[in-house]
């Protein structure tokens, strides 16, 4: 016998071998019925936050113990597909478990990025983010239906990357600067292809129409793989894309590369202009890619994933990869990717607001 709080009590009896397999609420009720001094309201509420700790605690100890999904919110076989795919083959390694790629396409990636933010918080379900994570919400937030910063958890930064401006080989023009002059000369003549309204590709039309005073129509499409077969069958004019999803078009001679919108040239496409040097400074844009997770995601499975994709980073042979497929590998964690997100949120408000933009799907 013993005391607490000046209350009499006995020692339950430990649960037997065969008690020990019971989950968590059953535990919690085994508690319930033997410890009589818990049952009280105070002592009852602390108890459950316990128990409650304890069971995340382990949870996360044995993070992961089934397959993972990772959801991409891109059409199978663009350029953020490939590199999320060769991503998701090496991060299982790691994590000795199964990680499921789940193409979820729509509204410019806002509905596979719905269906996470709505997901469990457990790890078990991860988003693979680009740019139009925070471009389409930033551009379309009634269509998005999601914001970037408040409702995901961020894991890990992996690669940015220009895009690169191409059109067709039949073309009038045969360069950036030769662009610009001729899409001067005839208003609303060139038509240019994006991955959807409120993409990337998209806002960076819009950001080079404000700054170099040119008037090109937007063509949406659903993906940039139609809008690409559209532009080398002479459909449309113009349309920008990630080097990965271009690069081949590019060296076949069936499309010709204009200019690339980072601050310096793609050792993939050396003799191709920056942006400023093409004479179109100040519309330089970069996507990026990274790994989400819903918010509330415990800490410790967010460090354990961050933990495992910054060691695969750092293998030769994907440093080999992404790069000979045009990323630039930028690795970071959770706090290098939440500065990222936010910067490039806010960066595309602020075009939409000060171009003003009314973008509808």
């Amino acid at each position: 016998m013993s005391a607490i709080g000046g209350q009499r009590f006995r020692f339950p009896v430990l649960p037997t071998p065969a008690d020990s397999r019971l989950g968590v609420h059953e535990a919690a009720m085994w508690v319930q019925y033997n410890l009589g001094w818990l049952k009280t309201p105070p002592n009852m509420r602390f108890f459950s936050a316990l128990i409650t700790a304890l069971a995340a605690t382990s949870a996360c100890a044995q993070f992961p113990d089934r397959p993972i999904k990772l959801i991409v919110p891109f059409a199978a076989g663009a350029g953020t597909d490939a590199v999320a795919r060769f991503v998701a083959q090496k991060l299982e390694v790691e994590l000795k478990q199964p990680i499921v790629v789940e193409n979820r396409v729509g509204a410019s990636g806002a509905i596979g990025t719905q269906a996470v933010a709505a997901a469990p918080a457990d790890g078990y379900t991860l988003l693979f983010i680009a740019s139009p994570f925070t471009t389409v919400a930033a551009a379309t937030p009634q269509i998005a239906n999601y914001d970037p910063v408040k409702q995901f958890a961020p894991v890990a930064l992996i690669a940015t990357g220009p895009l690169v401006w191409i059109t067709g080989e039949k073309a009038p023009f045969a360069s950036m600067r030769e662009m610009i002059t001729f899409a001067k000369a005839n208003p609303g003549k060139l038509s240019y292809g994006s991955a959807g309204a409120g993409g990337v590709n998209h806002l960076a039309l819009e950001l080079f129409k404000a700054k170099t005073g040119t008037d090109i129509l937007h063509v949406p499409y659903k993906g940039i793989a139609p809008a690409t077969t559209d532009l080398l069958g002479g459909s449309i004019s113009l349309l920008t894309g990630t080097i990965p999803a271009v690069l081949q078009h590019v060296k076949s001679g069936k499309a010709r590369a204009l200019a690339v919108t980072g601050d310096k040239r793609s050792a993939l496409l050396p003799d191709v202009p920056t942006m400023k040097e093409a004479g179109a400074n100040g519309t330089e844009v970069y996507n990026y890619w990274g790994i989400v997770a819903p918010q509330g995601t415990p800490a410790p499975i967010v460090a354990r994933l961050n933990t495992e994709v910054q060691k695969l980073l750092a293998q030769k042979e994907v440093q080999e990869r992404l790069t000979g497929d045009g990323v630039e590998l930028t690795p970071g964690g959770p706090d290098r990717l939440t500065s990222f997100i936010n910067s490039d949120f806010n960066g595309w408000k602020k075009l939409v607001i000060d171009a003003k933009l009314k973008i509808e799907q």
